[in-house]
């Protein structure tokens, strides 16, 4: 039996070091590979592209007084991590995952780990292609003594083939699933992709972008950190081959199938959403966009922006708010009461999302802001009080020094700038309302902000507004100057990355909240958002859901306005009314539309 048996790993192997000889490496079926490795008959430097269509595992010995604590860390982090099987004290054999297999030699090679260090390599352990992988500033999920960054795999693909590639992965969880990062290194903490933490730098090409799927060795890391007395992993890139095919991926429904998007260009930085979220945002996006005032604002529109700034919103760690268009200049204040409810709106599911926020508005305006936050957070419409700051040009690096911390543009304050109804500068430097009166005099140079923000890399801007002369509308100013009523006078010249244009600016608000939901109640999204480790964040949802703007607390804060003095902008009316339409049938109506849209 011994004798057969030998016999017939002999001319397996011969027969594999024949394929190898001639690039047969990847046809080969797993046991026969195993056995090679276990036999040592030849020399392979590492598992890439062996056994195509096999899933290869990342292997971890650890006492079994860690063993429970190390499965919990795997769950919680479930992208790099993804657990495949985990043996009992003294068992080799890994029978879930394979036949005829001995934990101990099937691997090319081992790393032994005695209190943290790395203290030598094993071909077995009875006697005692490789991606680019590098270490990012993403902590995982810690459990007990187990904690550590991500560890992430980079290859590069082409621009063209980028949902492919997230499709192709996305589904195939226990192999890591869909990327955690699209675009820069330096988004993930990592300075050098020349200089990996593990293996040989790859080199991208013209057209490549750079995608990080979470690595395995993430569990190595973990070992290292836990300190253990003693502990085996697998080298990087010698993995185990199991018996298991990459084919268990299952058939996606709609609110599922994974989309990529651009969301900066400095630095280069991708986002992904499932197709069903995208279309909600879309339908959001066309139920703002219809013009009761018949101004003109069709021409206007560019289709896509409330995803892309929205997806922008999602990914920033703390944004400032500025509203506040002082058309009414006969009258204190001269404040209009389209912007302020749809920045609080904005403000308020951004609290809820755990991201910082901040308003900045004009400086004579401050007491009254104040009065309107603080009642608003009576009102349960706020969280908390919003940060009220003002701006003031005191130099030639005032913006800059105000966006950043002690005016270093790698250390920015606010990741994200949103305007919506606030007052922007035309070409000639003043500020014009609908009627083409200069208004100068009542705004502080806010867009200064704006034009400093896309000098910082990594800081995104968007404006919304409804007519044209509203800051962040320099990215349609042509088409304002040619279908709106006194255009070529009253265009914003200050361009945003991202333009909103809606019937009224409120809507817009309201929009981005609800966006801004959706988006956080995607699971792919989520996973993006949080690097496939930690957990999903959705059990919060019903949290973020009584954040969103609602009919009776947008009526509340309406009453409060009008009771503060601050008028409809087309009428000066101090009635229940936004830019001359009546809040009730119409403003209500339309919130009534984006919260069905936004949780159906």
């Amino acid at each position: 039996m011994t004798s057969r048996m030998a016999s017939s790993d002999l001319k397996e192997n011969t027969e594999a070091e024949e394929m190898i000889l001639t690039g047969g490496l990847k046809s080969l079926l797993p046991h026969v590979l195993r056995r090679i490795i276990r036999c040592n008959r030849i020399s392979i430097s590492n598992t890439s592209g062996m056994a195509e269509g096999y899933k290869q595992a990342n292997v971890i010995i650890l006492h079994k007084s860690l063993a429970d604590d190390f499965e919990e860390f795997c769950h919680a982090n479930d992208g790099p991590l993804p657990l495949l099987h985990r043996s009992k004290p003294g068992d080799w054999k890994c029978s879930s995952l394979s036949s005829d297999s001995d934990i101990r030699t099937d691997c090319l090679q081992y790393r032994i780990y005695e209190h943290g260090a790395c203290t030598g390599s094993l071909k077995s352990l009875k006697e005692y292609s490789e991606q680019l992988k590098d270490m990012t500033a993403v902590p995982c999920y810690s459990v007990s003594t187990f904690c550590c960054n991500l560890v992430v795999t980079m290859r590069p693909i082409p621009e063209s083939k980028l949902e492919a590639a997230v499709l192709a992965t996305s589904e195939l969880k226990e192999a890591h699933g869909a990327p955690v990062h699209i675009g820069h290194p330096g988004l993930l903490g990592i300075q050098d992709l020349s200089k990996p933490d593990y293996g040989d730098p790859v080199h991208l090409h013209p057209g490549d972008v750079p995608v990080f799927w979470a690595c395995g060795v993430t569990g190595v890391e973990a070992v290292i950190n836990c300190r253990a007395p003693l502990a085996f992993t697998h080298s990087p890139g010698c993995m185990f081959i199991t018996d298991l095919k990459n084919d268990n991926v299952t058939v996606r429904s709609s609110r599922k199938v994974p989309q990529v998007h651009c969301i900066s260009q400095d630095p280069l930085h991708y986002s992904i959403v499932s197709a069903e979220a995208v279309r909600k945002i879309k339908t959001l996006e066309t139920l703002i966009g219809i013009d009761p005032g018949d101004r003109g604002i069709i021409h206007l529109h560019r289709q896509g922006e409330l995803l892309k700034a929205c997806l922008a919103i999602s990914h920033a760690r703390s944004v400032l708010i500025t509203t506040g268009f002082p058309t009414h200049f006969t009258y204190e204040p001269p404040e209009e009461n389209d912007g302020p409810p749809g920045a609080l709106a904005i403000a308020a599911i951004l609290q809820a999302l755990e991201k910082e926020v901040a308003i900045v508005t004009d400086q004579r305006a401050m007491n009254l802001n104040r009065k309107i936050i603080e009642e608003a957070v009576q009102l349960g419409i706020l969280k908390r009080p919003v940060p009220l700051l003002s701006y003031q040009r005191e130099g030639a690096d005032s913006a800059l020094t105000f966006l950043c911390e002690n005016g270093n543009p790698r250390r920015p304050r606010f990741d994200h700038l949103i305007a919506i109804e606030r007052a922007g500068m035309a070409a000639d430097g003043n500020y014009y309302n609908a009627r083409k009166v200069n208004i100068k005099h009542l705004v502080d140079p806010i867009d200064e902000l704006f034009l400093a923000g896309k000098t910082i890399p990594g800081v995104t801007t968007t404006g919304v507004g409804d007519g044209g002369n509203e800051l962040g509308m320099g990215k349609v100013k042509d088409a304002v100057k040619k279908h709106i009523k006194n255009g070529d006078v009253i265009a914003c010249d200050v361009e945003a990355d991202f333009t909103i244009v809606a019937g009224v600016s409120n809507w817009g608000g309201y929009a981005i909240a609800c966006a801004l939901y959706i988006l956080s109640t995607c699971e792919l999204h989520d996973r993006y958002l949080r690097k496939a480790v930690g957990f999903p964040q959705l059990s919060k949802k019903m949290v973020w859901l009584a954040a969103l703007p609602s009919v009776t607390k947008e009526e509340k804060l309406l009453k409060t306005l009008v009771r503060h003095g601050i008028r409809s902008g087309k009428t000066a009316s101090l009635e229940m009314e936004v830019d001359g339409l009546p809040f009730y049938n119409t403003h209500s109506l339309m919130i009534e539309k984006l919260l069905q849209e936004a949780h159906q």
